[in-house]
């Protein structure tokens, strides 16, 4: 069983609560306009890797509390990430998930993968980007539309704290010169920063 991954981050500390690595997935049938990561759209780009050797390299890895997987679209990938999901949960590690759908239409669906996807999962973000909505207070999200669900009591104590809870950015070099930027923030902080840096 393989997934098909756009980036894998052992270690972060942004995308999600505490430190997590995070599985970037390619593909989304969505496209909501404005979408800050349009290249994970394609079904066919990425690059693929076997769940079981995905969760190895999480549990030999950084330590970590927990997943997150964001996308592209989860739950395009609903079984491979439900699989991974419950190899990370024997290690007691946490599943955030992300979802351009609404949680309502998932449950509706009737598809036995969306119902594992859920399942493993203790704090999922559900519904479109939409640009008109455009909002960056709370943490992890783009637009005020889009929610939480505390599907477990692992983050339950969040719920309270959420507004506490600054949106952060992470910036990378990679050994060929690259920048790599993960986090959420809005387009004009983005441009300040690379500013700064040139």
């Amino acid at each position: 069983m393989a997934l098909r991954i756009h980036r894998f981050l052992p270690v972060t500390s942004v995308e999600g609560p505490g430190v997590r690595a995070c599985l970037q997935v390619q593909g989304c049938p969505i496209h909501c306009p404005g979408c800050a990561v349009p290249f994970t759209w394609a079904e066919d780009g990425g690059y693929l890797m076997e769940v079981e050797e995905l969760a190895e390299q999480i549990i030999c890895g950084p330590k970590v509390e927990g997943i997150t997987f964001l996308g592209g679209e989860p739950f395009m990938q609903a079984s491979e990430l439900a699989r991974l999901g419950r190899l990370l949960k024997k290690e007691s590690l946490s599943v955030m998930t992300f979802t351009g759908f609404r949680l309502e239409e998932l449950k509706q669906a009737g598809r036995a993968d969306y119902d594992e996807l859920i399942e493993v999962t203790d704090l999922l973000i559900d519904g479109p980007f939409i640009i008109e909505h455009l909002d960056t207070s709370r943490p992890w999200v783009g637009s005020y539309n889009q929610r939480y669900h505390f599907l477990s009591d692992r983050y339950l104590h969040l719920k309270e704290e959420i507004m506490d809870i600054p949106n952060r950015l992470e910036v990378r070099l990679t050994p060929d010169g690259r920048v790599m930027v993960n986090g959420l923030a809005e387009i004009q902080d983005l441009e300040g920063l690379f500013n700064k840096l040139l």
